[in-house]
């Protein structure tokens, strides 16, 4: 009275001529099953009575249709998952059977977090292992939607009526699944050595890495975040010297809030923004906010875009800087600027700076502003 599952998907051995399967989990009973009594509603209340199992009435039909003629039932058998977990302890070979289910997705995000757990926690190489075999179905998935889009978007899709978007299976573990299940909350219990934890980390990125997945800046801000806790600051600055973080805004941003406990992060979040390429705008608000404006006026000529920068947010932040020499130095620059575009140091209504030019009367006296010059 045991029954035995076998997975024909699942690797196998092949002698040249027959493949041979090995049952995947040890054999297990059917669960008993309760048999509701029919009959008048005077007679309903009486207890459920069990059915009898592996019947010699039973009809088989493979792989799960079991008709039982004395009873009048048919019923169809179902894999429960849960108990799966704790009869197959290979992790990998865990993962290969589950990956294969339908419902499939939050017994595998439960098996991630027990193996990052005590006393179940795994070793790096298993972990790996799992969020290798992840990562492959999910690059599989971002594959068939990538070339799913490209046929669209030529137009082909109306000459192959048969072309159908693929199917997102619960075996599809994203990034966002991991992050929300697993790794969030296994960095929050703070229980895993601080070095562990940084290792299953960067382990998952690997992973992505090498499956050429583009990493979420959410899973770098959460390394970042657990260095910080764990006071690894010499780390944090390895991990960006080495690019072992990729460089995005988010990223920027969040290392400039980090500058009250870190001083240098504020260097990094510049050199990353520079980097960037695309995040000029952002690394003279930052100069700015620090009265860094020598410096951010230098950074905008290096790029050549102090023709058309607001000579008002500049001014701002060198009278904001308490500084008159260097109010002195600005604003004498956007004068020059104004004589070499218009032929006049004057500024314009629109750049709306008339209190400035009035601050710098007041400090320097009017015979200091520059004379239009005339050829």
């Amino acid at each position: 009275q045991t029954s035995v599952i076998f997975d024909i998907k699942l690797k196998a051995e092949f002698d040249g001529s027959t493949t041979i399967h090995q049952f995947v989990l040890p054999p297990r009973s059917i669960q008993p099953y309760q048999i509701p009594v029919a009959g008048p509603a005077s007679v309903t209340s009486q207890s459920p009575v069990p059915c009898k199992l592996y019947s010699s009435s039973w009809i088989v039909f493979q792989p799960d249709i079991i008709i039982s003629a004395s009873e009048g039932y048919l019923w169809s058998l179902q894999v429960k998952l849960e108990p799966v977990v704790n009869l197959l302890l290979d992790k990998g070979k865990l993962m290969d059977f589950l990956l294969q289910r339908k419902e499939c997705k939050m017994v595998i995000l439960s098996v991630c977090s027990q193996m990052l757990s005590e006393p179940e926690r795994g070793s790096l190489s298993v972990i790996a292992t799992v969020f290798d075999k992840l990562n492959h179905e999910y690059k599989k998935y971002l594959e068939a939607e990538q070339s799913y889009t490209l046929v669209v978007e030529a137009g082909l899709s109306r000459s192959n009526p048969l072309l159908k978007r693929p199917v997102r299976t619960q075996a599809v573990i994203d990034q966002s699944d991991m992050y929300t299940h697993v790794l969030s909350v296994f960095t929050e219990k703070k229980e895993a050595p601080h070095k562990f934890t940084i290792a299953v980390l960067m382990e998952y990125i690997r992973s992505l890495n090498q499956f050429q997945i583009a990493v979420q800046h959410y899973l770098y801000e959460l390394v970042i975040k657990t260095l910080v806790q764990h006071n690894l600051f010499y780390m944090l600055h390895q991990f960006l010297q080495y690019h072992v973080l990729s460089d995005s805004k988010p990223l920027a941003c969040l290392l400039l809030s980090l500058e009250s406990i870190y001083p240098p992060a504020h260097q990094l979040s510049l050199d990353m923004l520079k980097r960037l390429s695309t995040a000029n705008d952002e690394i003279v608000e930052v100069l700015l906010s620090k009265h860094q404006v020598l410096a951010a006026l230098r950074f905008i000529r290096g790029i050549g875009g102090h023709d058309s920068i607001s000579a008002r947010k500049f001014l701002d932040a060198a009278k904001q800087a308490e500084d008159d020499m260097l109010f002195y130095t600005i604003f004498r620059f956007f004068e020059q600027r104004n004589q070499r575009l218009r032929g006049n140091p004057s500024f314009t209504p629109g750049e709306h700076c008339e209190e400035h030019v009035t601050f710098f009367k007041q400090v320097f006296g009017e015979q200091a502003l520059m004379k239009p010059t005339t050829f």
